[in-house]
């Protein structure tokens, strides 16, 4: 981890800007594709830098949350314990943010002492305040397994549709939400035995009850604070409809136990347990947690993730620490992201589609990179999509002719023409008229990026490299360096002002590229000052190169992507994205298993949909897609893709 500034500032301090930043907890059991990678610990690690440049006193912390039914699916499916599990992807987790130089300040798990001691003091301070009702649950339980079946744990006939493999929460064939209960010949998934119907009491947080107190919370916290435009319309449309009574205990054995004597026998559902994880964590790191996450005056907290896990973050995890009454930091900056889709489609690990974190590096382009194109098309205000063949293209435009070909232009000159030594320089309109553009342009990065505006900000970075070659290109000081005294002077000058703003991007880099960002600062041999100085106030380009500053070896930043190298790897991460549905009239369990897979994803990401209640059209489309994937299933399988008619009562 480079160390540019102090790192020992890790308490909230009296007269400064303390913030507390998160990226939402990623799941354990799930190796990271790029579009989560964006969504949260990408962009809450560039803001995290920037902060740091910016002189705020700041904490980011992360880590993987590790409880709740997928984890023991995945743990059956392996053969392995829960823990296991845990221990497994957590370890995948850590080294794919370390080859993308995500800068935690600590990244944490929630399977922890901390998570238990803080989540049931939470509950404890919600149940003396009364704000948790109980109710009676019919449930499945499988007498054999003897335990009750949670959603992924059942399958059965959709009660709609009839499609036969139909979860215990919702079809994913024709998308209808589904009580497990009306499940018609319900199996269990661990020993396909004939589950029975059961009650089961349950805790749930009254929401209603606190929703006066959320909407008093959510007017200032929205209207003093940098929310997104999709936060504030997710967070508008629960509250819209009224919020309802959410259940916050499952009959699991993998969780955080419910410490009320009545309920001994289960957990904490994930989505009360889970966003806790961010306490626990920095409890973990610092025993002194409670000044940063009971100090809502002096702290600010940014919230990363993406556009799905907003309402749990602007409404149910807000309700949960107001019902607890203990002075809790709530959320000031709730920042979310779009979707990042995969070229035309979407991520499937199981179809072979997509970048995922641990097979980005065995690309052979560098982390860096990888990080620039990510932020470069970052979903900022609507979906975007990584492709291919634009990443070559922004490589080979952006960074390699634009950005690094005047940063490495204006080293050369220096090292070429004068000896390695920064050259005297006499300012003229046309130099004054050129710092006062770039100028302009750092103070649009800086504002941008107080907004946490990361994509747009970018581009003013590109726009400065850009003045630069056009300086460089119209003064010409390849010719005049030549020339006579006045000539060789200008030369001077256009080379002294040129590696100066190359020094200021590197400075401008950092939060991006830090790898980029240290080796030109090595090649120049810039002082530490130009990193704690240029981005203080409202924007300071200095000149931290002055005359007789010897600078260091200089040497290309960036290479090629060649065209048959992208192709490779597009034919490599393109898997089976397209089924033929005309050749599929046999069995094919191959293509059955993937597009199994497909189907779940598809349904997920319609649940995910409905979740946030999104716009009936687009929930729409994504239903049509699920029924596609399915009928292609139903061939491949060597069934009839259309659902068997419902056997009606005789008439």
């Amino acid at each position: 981890m480079e160390i540019y500034f102090c790192r020992s500032k890790f308490l909230p301090h009296e007269g400064k800007r303390n913030l507390l930043v998160t990226s939402a907890l990623p799941y354990v059991n799930n190796v990271p594709h790029l579009g989560n990678i964006i969504g949260c610990v990408l962009s809450a690690d560039v803001f995290s830098r920037y902060g740091r440049l910016r002189g705020w006193n700041l904490l980011f912390v992360c880590g993987t949350d590790e409880y709740g039914t997928a984890t023991e699916n995945k743990a059956r499916e392996e053969g392995l314990t829960p823990q296991q599990i845990c221990d497994k992807y957590h370890a995948i987790h850590s080294s794919i943010y370390k080859w993308f130089q995500i800068d935690f300040d600590f990244f944490g798990r929630t399977t922890t002492e901390k998570q238990t001691e803080i989540a049931q003091d939470i509950f404890w301070r919600i149940h003396k305040h009364g704000f948790l009702i109980e109710d009676t649950v019919e449930q499945l339980r499988c007498e054999k397994c003897q335990r009750f079946l949670a959603d992924r744990f059942v399958e059965g006939i959709c009660p709609h549709c009839s499609y036969p493999e139909a979860r215990g929460d919702q079809c994913d064939k024709c998308g209808r939400l589904i009580n497990a209960v009306e499940l018609r010949e319900p199996q269990c998934k661990v020993c396909r035995q004939t589950p029975v119907v059961r009650s089961s009491k349950h805790l749930f947080l009254d929401l209603p009850k606190l929703e006066p107190q959320l909407e008093q919370w959510l007017e200032k916290s929205t209207s003093t604070g940098d929310w997104t435009a999709n936060a504030k319309q997710i967070t508008r449309s629960w509250l819209r409809d009224g919020l309802k009574p959410r259940c916050i205990t499952r009959d699991l054995r993998w969780g955080t136990p419910v410490p009320h004597p009545d309920f001994k026998e289960k957990v904490f559902y994930v989505w009360f347990d889970a966003p806790i994880g961010y306490l626990s964590i920095t409890a973990n790191y610092t025993d002194k947690w409670e000044k940063w996450w009971k100090n809502p005056h002096q702290v600010e907290l940014y919230n990363f993730m993406a556009k799905d896990n907003v309402p749990f973050h602007s409404v149910v995890f807000p309700c949960s620490l107001l019902g607890a009454q203990d002075n809790y930091t709530l959320v000031s900056h709730l920042i979310a992201t779009e979707y990042l889709n995969y070229e035309d489609t979407k991520f499937s690990k199981s179809r072979g589609v997509g970048v995922f974190g641990d097979m980005a590096k065995d690309t052979g382009i560098p982390s860096d990179v990888w990080r620039f194109y990510l932020l470069y098309v970052r979903p900022e205000g609507q979906d975007s999509a990584f492709s291919w063949a634009d990443m070559a293209l922004k490589n080979n435009s952006e960074l390699l002719n634009n950005l690094g070909n005047f940063i490495n232009r204006a080293g050369m000159f220096v090292t070429k023409f004068f000896e390695g030594c920064v050259p005297a320089m006499e300012l003229q309109q046309e130099d004054k008229k050129l710092l006062a553009l770039v100028g302009w342009e750092l103070q649009q990065y800086i504002q941008l990026m107080d907004k946490v505006k990361i994509r747009d900000a970018l581009r003013h970075i590109l726009n400065i490299s850009r003045h630069g070659n056009q300086y460089i290109q119209v003064n010409e000081p390849w010719k005049k360096i030549k020339g006579g005294d006045t000539e060789r002077q200008r030369a001077g000058t256009v080379t002294g002002v040129s590696v100066n703003i190359a020094c200021l991007l590197s400075v401008m880099l950092l939060p991006y590229m830090p790898t980029v960002s240290q080796t030109i600062r090595d090649q120049l041999n810039a002082p530490q000052s130009c990193v704690n100085t240029m981005l203080q106030g409202t924007g300071t380009f200095v000149c931290s190169l002055s005359a007789g500053h010897r600078i260091g070896t200089v040497s290309p930043l960036f290479q090629k992507l060649e065209v048959d190298q992208i192709e490779a790897l597009k034919k490599r991460f393109g898997g089976q994205q397209v089924f033929d549905v005309a050749t599929s009239n046999g069995v094919d369990p191959e293509k059955a298993k993937q597009l199994t897979q497909a189907v779940t994803e598809q349904g997920e990401k319609v649940r995910a949909l409905k979740a946030q209640k999104a716009e009936k059209a687009v929930i729409t489309a994504e239903v049509a897609k699920l029924l596609d994937l399915k009928k292609q299933l139903a061939l491949a399988e060597g069934k009839s893709s259309e659902p068997a008619p419902q056997k009606g009562k005789r008439k």
